[in-house]
């Protein structure tokens, strides 16, 4: 009984003294890592070994903290790849953009080489619209005459004949509808009533559509590709 209580002032000067040196401190961080149990044991028999453990504890390193998780190659790869195919399609259509303004600014189309085509006139434009629509009803005999340096009044003639009145008519209908689709709607349409001639003044295009007895007997052709007078 003399022993133990021997020990125990021993014990409470021992933790008093630890409290006023600086090594107090260093007991704090190994009990952090599960030594303050072997250190107080320690402390009670021995004072020495105590010391020691201190001076080895303070040099142990600090608990390191938690690894921030990096994204995996993999991932990485595809964003960056993602990011790429993004870009390359922005450019391509910026490119189009820009390559569409400048045909637009030069009045020109490019074609299927990638060599630069003649613009087409009002009058050009006009014609190819009206042959179309010709060809999509399937007239006849189709002729184009080019009286550009002979009046005023239009740049092209375009005749064609019908099978009959009501085929007249039809052709006569899809001429007047294309013309309008295209924002060049017909000055005015005469002969629809009999359709056995039926005029479509288109302004820079004049069209006659008519059977071949009147194509025949009128001979529009002959009249207009008669060599002008001197």
């Amino acid at each position: 009984m003399t022993e133990t209580k021997s020990k125990k002032p021993a014990a409470k000067a021992a933790t008093k003294s630890a409290a006023k040196k600086p090594a107090a401190k260093a007991v704090v961080k190994i009990a952090a890592k599960g030594v303050a149990k072997v250190a107080s044991k320690v402390a009670v028999k021995a004072p020495a070994k105590a010391k020691a453990i201190v001076k080895l504890a303070a040099k142990e390193p600090l608990a390191k903290p938690p690894a921030v998780k990096k994204p995996t190659l993999k991932k990485t790869v595809a964003k960056k790849a993602t990011a790429k195919v993004a870009v390359a399609k922005k450019a391509v259509a910026k490119k189009a953009v820009a390559k569409k303004a400048a045909t637009k600014a030069a009045g020109k189309r490019p074609a299927a080489s990638g060599l630069p085509v003649r613009t087409l006139s009002a009058g050009e434009k006009l014609k190819a619209t009206v042959l179309k629509a010709m060809d999509d009803l399937k007239a006849k005999d189709v002729v184009t005459i080019d009286v550009r340096n002979r009046t005023s009044i239009t740049d092209y003639l375009v005749v064609a004949s019908g099978t009959s009145t009501r085929h007249v008519k039809s052709i006569a209908d899809s001429v007047v509808k294309a013309c309008k689709e295209i924002g060049q709607p017909p000055i005015g349409v005469e002969g629809e009533r009999e359709a056995e001639w039926v005029l479509v003044d288109a302004g820079d295009c004049v069209v006659h559509v008519m059977l071949p007895k009147a194509r025949e007997f009128y001979a529009l052709e002959r009249l207009w590709s008669a060599p002008a007078e001197s």
